[in-house]
């Protein structure tokens, strides 16, 4: 006879950083990934956005980068799922919030590998106390560890073991007293 607890699937346990978790200035590292030529025209096609820059090799051959570029949308995009393999949103972000001061600095072309740097710049646990807000400061960087974009975000975390309604307790007290 089988056991009735056998078949009950154990609880999800999130990977991903509470808010707690969030150290400002540390800095957290995504894994990395090269951008294709497929993804630039993919996203030519899901976006409607076939600018010269991005799908004419012609009119690019005369330009300072020589062939199609990356949107920065895209590159933004692809930083984005890279923070999501990293693990650290895996069961914990509630949302991304905005982007504050997004400056695209070098062109991104196929073949670059790029990766992201984040340093939570600031936090703040919200007015219920189960969930805090981060603000991160963000570099794209490409392969030759050149910055190609930068920018400030905001995203809501979860809050480990604190209910809504709790009061919020001040940064760095000790939760159990």
């Amino acid at each position: 006879m089988s056991n009735p607890d056998e078949h009950v699937a154990e609880a999800y346990q999130p990977r991903g950083l509470y808010f707690e978790d969030f150290e400002i200035g540390k800095r957290y590292t995504t894994p990395r990934r090269t951008v294709t030529s497929s993804d630039i025209a993919l996203f030519c096609g899901v976006t409607g956005d076939f600018n010269a820059p991005h799908s004419d090799f012609e009119f690019c051959r005369t330009q300072p980068y020589g062939e199609p570029i990356a949107h920065g949308p895209l590159v933004y995009g692809i930083a984005a799922g890279l923070q999501c393999q990293s693990g650290m949103n895996d069961g914990t972000i509630v949302g991304f919030l905005g982007v504050d001061h997004w400056r695209i600095l070098k062109p991104v072309k196929h073949g670059d590998t790029i990766h992201m740097v984040m340093t939570p710049s600031a936090k703040r646990v919200t007015s219920k106390g189960d969930r805090g807000i981060v603000t991160f400061e963000r570099e794209i960087r490409n392969q030759h560890k050149e910055v190609v974009q930068t920018l400030t975000s905001s995203s809501m975390y979860l809050c480990r073991d604190r209910q809504v309604g709790e009061p919020a307790k001040k940064e760095g007290q000790n939760h159990e007293a």
